[in-house]
């Protein structure tokens, strides 16, 4: 059905027959409900820290034994913030977080080359991401920071680090 359709149809139905499928819209999917209870309750923070922490556990569990150093974990919570509207100064939080804690992991543990790989997506899509949002102001010394991490502890892909970098400019 198209947006057109579907417009002229919500036209024709009566505020209680809105009611009503807004009402069983909510109750038979999941993310509806999620959608209008941040709309309602954003409670943005909780959700960022619960993000933080999920992400955190990641690479220093607290119940299991070893990490295991998903950078999809970060990235669900990324992409459901972005789609849920949420403010772009805290997604851009959560995307230096990430990273951040990655670097922590990454000075105690070896690491796969892939890891590296991974990380440096991190850091593309988030020098993108705060670019794009004209967050660069308050991002600034946490970006570098991360960069200059990456090339004084000689983190493969080094290059492409400084072409990601490069979008800020």
């Amino acid at each position: 059905m198209s947006k057109r359709a579907l417009k002229s149809y919500l036209t024709t139905l009566s505020k209680k027959d809105l009611e009503d499928q807004l009402m069983e819209l909510y109750n038979k999917f999941p993310a509806v409900k999620t959608y209008y209870d941040f709309a309602f309750n954003p409670k943005e923070d909780k959700l960022v820290q619960e993000a933080k922490t999920k992400i955190s556990n990641e690479y220093f569990p607290l119940r299991r034994k070893r990490p295991k150093a998903r950078r999809s974990v970060a990235q669900k919570y990324i992409k459901h913030f972005i789609k849920l509207g949420m403010d772009a100064h805290l997604i851009g939080d959560v995307m230096c977080f990430n990273l951040e804690i990655a670097q922590t992991f990454s000075l105690e543990k070896n690491v796969a080359d892939s890891f590296y790989k991974s990380m440096l997506n991190s850091f593309s899509e988030m020098t993108q991401f705060i670019s794009q949002n004209g967050l660069l102001h308050t991002f600034k010394a946490r970006i570098i920071k991360i960069y200059k991490h990456s090339q004084t502890n000689h983190w493969p892909f080094e290059e492409d680090f400084s072409k990601a970098l490069d979008i800020l400019d």
